[in-house]
């Protein structure tokens, strides 16, 4: 477990970058085909990748927004240095159901393995990330593995799992379709926590300062870094940003993950 403060983070900061010169951005690419209207509608990519590269590190997006809002954006962090960043909207609550974001998370996830090639990126380099309902996506996908299996991908060829700010227990919307209260935990198997395993794929778990953050949003990531290590798994990070809540911390995050990326990619 990490804490990190504003200097430290500064010196990460300090080191190179990756450099490119020349990008695209390929928007509204279906992951999906077949379905309803709203499928169809919401079950699109876009693609920002360097031309003329290839063998690339990919970063697959997912948005916040509380599983019942927002939209795919390219986070501007991610822009210009090296990257493939796949940028994911999936199906919203109420109309769809938890199982339909879990599984669209899963299918784009698995689209990106499929086709980034075509793009400059390595499949052997994708890194699964997301905000908030977005980091609880990630957790999602890359611990239980039956939601990539269903597309005949293996979850552990995932080169790691960066949530931020995600659930480790069950959903707050979730819980609330169920009459919870917030402040009543829930863990079943709609929780990351729930599927901790040893033979997972590096995580690197990454919260706000624990006074502002959401309701226990670090304690429950800190219980999940804590049952990983205790399960045997060898690559489970966990680090909390202090001074920053819930969304002011997504900043400082994407230069956790880029230099973590950057780590494994010299």
């Amino acid at each position: 477990m990490k804490k990190v403060c504003l200097i430290l983070l500064g010196l990460c900061l300090a080191r190179p970058a990756f450099t490119q010169k020349n990008y695209r951005l390929e928007e509204n690419i279906p992951y999906r085909t077949t379905g309803d209207p709203y499928t169809l509608e919401r079950c699109k990519l876009d693609v920002y990748y360097p031309e003329s590269e290839k063998d690339s590190p990919v970063v697959v997006w997912f948005h916040g927004g509380g599983l019942s809002g927002g939209e795919k954006f390219i986070p501007a962090v991610l822009m210009i240095c090296g990257l493939v960043v796949v940028a994911v909207n999936y199906r919203l609550l109420p109309k769809a159901t938890l199982h339909d974001c879990i599984e669209d998370a899963a299918a784009s996830v698995a689209w990106t393995f499929g086709q980034i090639e075509k793009y400059g990126g390595d499949p052997r380099k994708i890194y699964v990330s997301g905000h908030s309902a977005g980091g609880y996506l990630t957790s999602m996908i890359g611990l239980d593995k039956k939601w990539l299996a269903t597309h005949r991908i293996d979850a552990d060829s995932i080169a790691a799992l960066i949530p931020f700010s995600g659930h480790a227990i069950c959903h707050f919307a979730y819980r609330q379709a169920m009459g919870m209260s917030d402040t009543q935990p829930l863990v079943d198997e709609t929780a990351p926590l729930f599927h901790v395993r040893p033979d997972a794929p590096p995580m690197i778990i990454v919260s706000g300062d624990r006074e502002l953050e959401m309701l226990g949003r670090y304690e429950e990531n800190a219980y999940l870094w804590r049952m990983m290590k205790v399960c045997g798994h060898k690559e489970t990070y966990l680090y909390e940003l202090d001074g920053y809540d819930h969304g002011a911390m997504a900043a400082p995050a994407f230069h956790i993950l880029k230099n973590y990326i950057r780590s494994k990619n010299v």
